[in-house]
């Protein structure tokens, strides 16, 4: 799938701007400032911040374009490039949805930092928030972060009843002592890429799919925990994930995935769901990994599961032996498809 590049409009003058889907991997903060990660707008202190603004839930291919843009400009013209975030969903607050998540608070930072920006700010979203008129909200930030320039994407809006749209964050930029630039929408063939239709699409259990909108695999992690031992009964040890509340899981079933551990990377055959075999009436989702040409204990340590194939629907089976011979496939389909 191909990506429109990331177009800018309303420029401002007096600057340098990178612009489209820029590579800035190898960019250094000429502030030579370290990544952090910060847990409310109340805790900074930074000056001549370049900043964009939202939820960035997934920081998918068309948060990476505004990302890389914002760091590409922001270290050309010396200053630390920051990404301004919230925690929960705005939705959560507004409308009392329960919206499960393609990344958590510390996800979303360190895929940001991966993209070079200088520091994340993880803001609590409540009423007073939400009721703030935008030049409240600004100013604010104005005072914390002493905004020199505002990158936001073409639908972007804050304040109460979304009145800080782009042109009034312009007009706002204009007062305050900010410049604004706005990203056009980041598509592909079937439509603008959003954090919606990619958790629509990890839902169903459409992980490629995802995968191709997020540009790499959609990953869970989560402390390997001990279950009913089953596994290792059956002589197919499996590792149970204890995964955060609030992550999106992919549809009940069996997924070809990578598996990491520290820096090591494993082929792993995972089963999302109940266990209806052994236990026809739980209704506790599971998160059971079986990870190939590996026999060590693991309780306690951290492991990231990468979904790159959905291989088949969970199933119950009339007999152990039927089970095990769907298993054995299962992770032989895994062994080819994940080399």
């Amino acid at each position: 799938m191909a990506a429109q590049e990331g177009v800018l409009h309303q420029r401002s003058q007096g600057r340098k701007l990178i612009r489209n889907q820029v590579s800035c991997r190898n960019l250094v903060s000429p502030l030579n400032l370290p990544v952090q990660h910060y847990r409310s707008l109340a805790d900074v202190s930074i000056q001549n911040a370049w900043l964009t603004i939202g939820v960035f839930d997934g920081i998918h291919r068309g948060h990476q374009a505004i990302l890389q843009t914002l760091a590409a400009g922001a270290h050309q013209n010396g200053a630390p490039a920051v990404l301004l975030t919230f925690d929960p969903h705005p939705a959560v607050v507004l409308a009392g949805r329960d919206i499960k998540l393609l990344t958590t608070p510390d996800e979303r930072a360190a895929l940001a930092s991966s993209l070079d920006v200088d520091a994340v700010i993880t803001h609590p979203f409540d009423r007073s928030v939400a009721d703030s008129s935008a030049r409240e909200f600004m100013s604010r930030l104005k005072e914390h972060l002493g905004l020199s320039h505002l990158l936001i994407g073409y639908d972007f809006a804050l304040g109460k009843n979304r009145e800080g749209n782009t042109q009034r964050l312009t007009e706002l930029g204009r007062e305050l002592g900010y410049t604004t630039d706005v990203m056009a929408a980041i598509s592909d063939e079937s439509g603008v890429i959003s954090s919606t239709e990619i958790r629509k699409l990890v839902s169903l259990g459409s992980v490629d799919a995802a995968a191709n909108l997020l540009g790499r695999p959609y990953a869970l992690s989560g402390t390997v925990i001990h279950g009913d031992g089953r596994g290792r009964h059956i002589k197919i040890p499996t590792a149970n994930i204890h995964y955060p509340e609030s992550k999106l899981l992919p549809a009940n079933g069996i997924y070809a995935c990578r598996a990491r551990l520290g820096a090591d990377l494993y082929a792993a055959a995972t089963n999302i769901g109940y266990n209806p075999t052994f236990t026809p009436d739980k209704r506790t989702v599971n998160v059971e990994a079986h990870i190939l040409d590996f026999d060590r204990d693991l309780y306690g340590e951290t492991l990231t599961l990468e979904f790159i194939s959905r291989l088949r629907d969970e199933a119950k089976f009339d007999s152990v032996d039927a089970l095990l011979t769907q298993i054995h496939a299962d992770i032989e389909q895994t062994r080819k498809i994940i080399k």
